[in-house]
């Protein structure tokens, strides 16, 4: 089984597509002979990337500096990809950042993080679902999440917001789209694990990471099986951990536990144990 909108005659966006995540799918979509658009904020380093697109194979490759964040830059983005191409068929909301944030820390960070990792897949799906639609050809939407978006481990709460928000908008998307007569589109939740990109900031892959590569090959398999819950593991941490991890989180308002018990002390052994179990 395949996904229908894995073919050569698509058209792919991909936001964040200048590095990581985001540039091995703009290579995959490559691969299968898609036009594929590479959309980042990083101008710099968008022609080396749309390089290494072309020898992937992509049948026309289009590079744009957008910032997901600005709506107006948005339906400028939109508009050329549908002057050039026609319109769209695959998007994918990757781009992403991650700032260090506190609850009663300062707001610059929280509105930068929500304007590219919430607000700009907001901004990108109403922008260029309705011609996606109006198309009636067969299509998708990826937005990149975050294990955090639904454990929501302390640490960083900006970026947790912004992630367990775009889950609960892709959800809504997900059902949306199902109930659009002549919809001929699918949406998915990407949830990678750890993987070696330039945020978490080590010039060499750490033993526990997957590649990019190793989650772009991942969630495709997983669009091809019509998964909408796409969620990786890696090297360290398994699927059945995660699924232990998530539910743990659940469980603290079915037992009434303290809000993040898996890092409360008085919780350690008793999580540790039904990690065990």
């Amino acid at each position: 089984m395949t996904h229908p909108a894995f073919t050569s005659d698509s058209v792919a966006v991909v936001t964040g597509g200048a590095s990581g995540i985001g540039l091995a799918a703009a290579t995959k979509f490559a691969t299968m002979g898609m036009r594929v658009v590479i959309v980042d904020r990083s101008e710099d380093k968008l022609e080396a990337a749309a390089e290494t697109v072309r020898s992937a194979g992509a049948a026309d490759v289009m590079t744009a500096s957008t910032d997901v964040g600005d709506r107006a830059q948005v339906e400028a983005l939109e508009a050329d990809v549908a002057d050039r191409f026609g319109g769209t068929d695959i998007l994918m909301n990757n781009a992403g950042i991650g700032m260090r944030s506190s609850t009663v820390g300062a707001l610059d960070p929280w509105q930068s993080t929500l304007g590219v990792n919430l607000w700009g897949p907001i901004h990108c799906t109403q922008v260029f679902a309705p011609r996606m639609i109006e198309r009636g050809r067969p299509g998708a939407i990826v937005n990149t999440g975050s294990k955090q978006g639904i454990t929501t481990p302390p640490g960083n709460p900006a970026y947790n917001v912004s992630k367990a928000g775009l889950k609960a908008f892709t959800e809504a998307l997900a059902h949306e789209l199902r109930n659009i007569e002549g919809a001929a589109l699918t949406a998915h939740l990407l949830i990678p694990g750890f993987v070696h990109t330039a945020m978490i900031g080590a010039p060499e892959k750490p033993p526990a990471a997957w590649t990019a590569e190793q989650t772009v090959e991942f969630f495709t398999d997983s669009m091809n099986r019509g998964d909408f819950y796409i969620l990786c593991p890696d090297n360290d941490v398994s699927r059945a951990l995660d699924e232990k991890r998530i539910a743990w989180a659940v469980g603290d308002i079915i037992e009434n536990r303290p809000a993040l018990s898996r890092w409360h002390p008085d919780y350690a052994e008793a999580f540790a144990a039904y990690v065990e179990s």
